[in-house]
């Protein structure tokens, strides 16, 4: 077994945390992974120990999930290295979005796991990557890169669409954001959530979420409507007007239930209304 307690190596894994202590976990955790499960080895080198930086296995993971037989994984690879070699706020989104699947998922026990396993984390840092070429004017890059998401994924968000940091999609099958839609920080949703529009109109016409909003499974938003901060939309709801701050909604069509039961829904992930609090 590798001792990594001490000499040159031990000074290179704690200059690692120091710079970058998100990333210097997840090599510790994957360490630790090729330990425990040799016959991962392979999987737990390629992705993460054979990397310097969190944007390089970032490139490395997306390059392999959406290479195919119209664009090779080297070709993949080049365009996301290029993404994170020109825009740094990528890669910390990316932090970002792994601590808050880590402190929000009680199904997740390491920051190595959305990395490695959770569609929904490599869903959104791929879709990052193809709005990085939408706002470059590489329309039919990023078309192809939201095509491609769309079919390895199943989540179906528009290069164009708007995403803060500290996203969390659980379960994450059958979610759509459309183009002109507005994601905030600390932002949590579930399953089968829609961000979309109410007709044909080709200009503003997607929903705005606020910061730290938690959208239940199977919600629908509907329209170029402002989904204030801090709120909750009950799982299954269809929300068509407005949402003010800090409140809960649901229903068909959704409409104020109550407060939104704490000052920060998306991180509490606190789905019950008050009246189903009350019989617990």
């Amino acid at each position: 077994m590798l001792d990594l307690g001490a000499g040159p190596l031990a000074n290179i894994h704690s200059k690692i945390k120091e710079i970058d202590p998100v990333w210097g976990k997840i090599r510790v955790e994957a360490e630790k992974a090729v330990q425990t499960e040799p016959l991962l080895g392979a999987l737990f080198h390629k992705n993460v120990l054979q990397h310097d930086t969190i944007d390089m296995a970032l490139a490395h993971r997306i390059s392999l999930k959406l290479a195919s037989n119209e664009m090779s994984e080297q070709y993949v690879r080049e365009i996301c290295d290029l993404a994170y070699r020109g825009d740094s706020e990528l890669a910390s989104s990316a932090r970002a979005d792994i601590m808050a699947v880590f402190d929000r998922d009680p199904a997740c026990h390491r920051f190595l796991q959305p990395l490695l396993y959770f569609k929904g984390f490599q869903a959104v840092q791929a879709y990052r990557v193809a709005h990085w070429l939408w706002l470059n004017d590489q329309k039919d890059l990023a078309y192809f890169m939201q095509s491609r998401i769309s079919e390895v994924f199943g989540i179906d968000i528009h290069p164009g669409a708007l995403i803060g940091k500290g996203l969390m999609i659980d379960h994450a099958h059958s979610i759509v954001i459309g183009e002109t839609a507005v994601v905030g920080d600390n932002v949590s949703m579930l399953h089968s959530v829609t961000l979309g529009g109410t007709g044909k109109q080709e200009e503003d016409r997607h929903p705005k979420i606020g910061d730290g909003v938690l959208i239940g499974a199977g919600a629908k938003v509907l329209g170029n409507i402002s989904v204030g901060a801090c709120s909750r939309i009950a799982a299954g709801s269809v929300v068509l007007s407005p949402v003010p701050e800090k409140t809960t909604v649901a229903g068909v069509p959704a409409e104020v239930v109550g407060k939104a039961g704490c000052a920060t829904p998306s991180v509490t992930m606190d789905q019950l209304l008050a009246s189903e609090q009350s019989t617990q």
